[in-house]
């Protein structure tokens, strides 16, 4: 725990480049309801995505009478929990590997990751989610080279070590899946969640709000102070006296000055197809769902989805930089976007030159040593964050943590955590940000192909 500070004052606010796709094909929700007037809660948690609602969902099984406030600066799924590719995956998925395996205990992190997704689950069932945002169908690691046809052979032997199953799929079976002749092979896991990102978060806000939880959007925290034994949370529009808050904002927990110069403040980039019609179907062929991700980290990862989760689309999703002032430039989205483009039309040439109605950036929060930062932080004060480029079934975990930690819960989940180091020190911003844009861009040429 550091030493108690009196108040949080937020430096800078999340903004967002190019729309949320997710979001945008499903049409408007129901109308915001922003923070107004003067409030009081029993907890407020600063973040409406996965490790927000899932840290109030958490709150309200562990004590259905706790008044719970849920603070988002947009609305559900129009940021980073909208912004991502809708995989919850259950396996090790280790970015900084060549293949994903993990480096410390796989078996344990397996066991947890299938914990956030039954929790998932349990909410599409009692939230009356749509299944079709929830597909349990797995995901398949795409491999266009030698080298990442490798990396699968690698990854199978390390599950078959673990005791868990796959299917290697040869290139024949890949076109017959995908309708695209690009792929080598492909690695089949059974245990991944295809989501429709925003579908799930906008109903997981939806079914909490039905339980008595105040979700509150529009609603941009400007920090908390403390006020006696309390905290006042205040927004642009109102404020909350509570005793407890939990921070489930990820990279933006440094924005509130906590570990800062820890923190690597990643962005990814996203393409959508507009609504394919009937004779771009009948071209591209293949299965009207699945999803890939790439057998190097540093590849492309595609999806196809249908019309439960919006529309028949794919998205395609690809380069990384890192921008410590969280602030990622037009220039970056117009770049990544003319890389994705190539790489689409490089998948599907009986496609090619189809424009994509989307593109878009997705805020990660990484650390050096993968480790998250969850727990108390100050007196009343807890964090969900750091997921790792892990957003969804890490989310998923570290909301719980800090929920159960607020009530004095013990799990293995928060043993989990609380075994975790401090996330390292990172070089000084300019060095940093310099070298690992290098490196990023290297192993962007290398995977070019992947």
């Amino acid at each position: 725990m550091s030493a108690y500070k009196a108040k949080y004052r937020a430096r800078r606010l999340p903004t967002h480049l190019g729309p949320a796709a997710w979001s945008e094909i499903l049409g408007e929700g129901p109308a915001p309801r922003p923070l107004e007037g003067d409030n009081v809660a029993d907890v407020v948690v600063i973040g409406g995505g996965f490790a927000g609602l899932s840290a109030a969902r958490r709150l309200h099984q562990l004590d259905g009478s706790l008044r719970v406030m849920v603070l988002e600066a947009g609305r559900l799924a129009e940021g980073a929990a909208g912004r991502n590719s809708g995989f919850m995956i259950d396996l090790p998925h280790e970015l900084a590997s060549d293949d994903y395996a993990g480096a410390g205990d796989d078996r344990a992190l397996i066991a947890l990751n299938r914990q956030a997704i039954n929790f998932a689950g349990q909410a599409v069932e009692e939230y009356g989610i749509s299944p079709d945002f929830f597909d349990r169908a797995g995901k398949v690691n795409g491999a266009a080279s030698a080298t990442a046809h490798a990396h699968n052979l690698s990854y199978a032997r390390h599950l078959v070590s673990l005791g868990e199953g796959s299917e290697m799929l040869d290139g024949p079976a890949m076109e017959a899946l995908t309708g695209s002749k690009h792929y080598v092979s492909g690695l089949y896991t059974p245990g991944t969640v295809m989501l429709q990102p925003a579908g799930y978060i906008r109903g997981l806000g939806e079914g909490l709000a039905r339980d008595g939880v105040r979700v509150c959007e529009n609603s941009s925290v400007t920090g908390f102070t403390r006020a006696g034994a309390d905290w006042n949370v205040q927004t642009q529009g109102g404020t909350v006296s509570t005793p407890k808050v939990i921070l489930a904002n990820n990279g933006h927990l440094e924005s509130f000055g906590v570990a800062r110069g820890r923190l690597m403040q990643l962005f990814l980039f996203a393409t959508m197809t507009p609504e394919l019609g009937a004779d771009a179907l009948a071209r591209l062929g293949g299965a009207s769902r699945w999803g890939i991700t790439p057998s190097d980290p540093m590849g492309t990862t595609m999806r196809r989805i249908d019309a439960g989760q919006g529309g028949n689309r794919i998205v395609t999703r690809t380069c990384a930089v890192l921008k410590q002032d969280m602030q990622p430039r037009a220039g970056q989205l117009e770049r990544a976007a003319r890389v994705m483009q190539r790489k689409f039309d490089q998948r599907f040439p009986q496609l090619a030159g189809l424009r994509m109605e989307y593109s878009w950036a997705g805020h990660l929060c990484l650390s050096l040593n993968s480790v998250a930062v969850t727990g108390e932080i100050d007196r009343g004060v807890y964090a969900a964050c750091v997921q790792n480029g892990l957003g969804t079934a890490r989310g998923t975990l570290t909301g719980i943590c800090a929920a159960e930690k607020a009530l004095g819960v013990s799990s293995d989940i928060t043993a989990h955590f609380g075994g975790e180091a401090r996330p390292k020190r990172l070089p000084p911003p300019p060095i940093a940000e310099i070298g690992a844009n290098a490196v990023l861009r290297y192993k962007e040429w290398r995977a070019r192909d992947d």
